[in-house]
């Protein structure tokens, strides 16, 4: 039975929730990475953001991005999983709540992501398969 820690990318960061959609998307190309937690003043995780998110909701929307701050984008309840847990639980998550990552917390922290692409790399091509069949099922892909 592996972990999540043992998928996970570790060197996640945080977007803070009072920095602007401009710094989210200079971390992101920073990082090459196209996602990132929003965390709060208090370290908790308050929700993630994409690129696409960006595009869409304030460069699309006809905003600036200077303007907006992450926790703007930041909507519903954050997924999240443990860093402990099955890989399995965290596909499972992946699958119902049709996300491609999830923040890995240990000890109330963020300690990484898990995404498609880690667990891909690390895991039988039938279940990578369903995976990636659920999870896309919402997005068209």
């Amino acid at each position: 039975m592996s972990a999540v820690r043992e998928f996970m990318t570790t060197d996640a960061r945080c977007i803070r929730e009072n920095e602007s959609l401009v710094e989210a998307a200079r971390l992101m190309r920073d990082l090459d990475c196209g996602a990132l937690p929003i965390c709060g003043d208090d370290g908790r995780l308050k929700g993630m953001i994409t690129d696409r998110d960006i595009v869409l909701k304030c460069v699309a929307a006809g905003r600036n991005p200077g303007d907006m701050m992450a926790r703007d984008l930041a909507s519903g309840t954050p997924h999240w999983i443990d860093a402990d847990v099955n890989v399995d639980a965290a596909i499972d998550m992946m699958e119902q709540h049709q996300v491609r990552r999830l923040p890995v917390i240990a000890d109330h922290k963020l300690v990484g992501i898990i995404s498609q692409g880690d667990i891909a790399r690390n895991y039988s091509e039938q279940r990578v398969g369903e995976m990636v069949e659920h999870i896309s099922e919402r997005h068209g892909v």
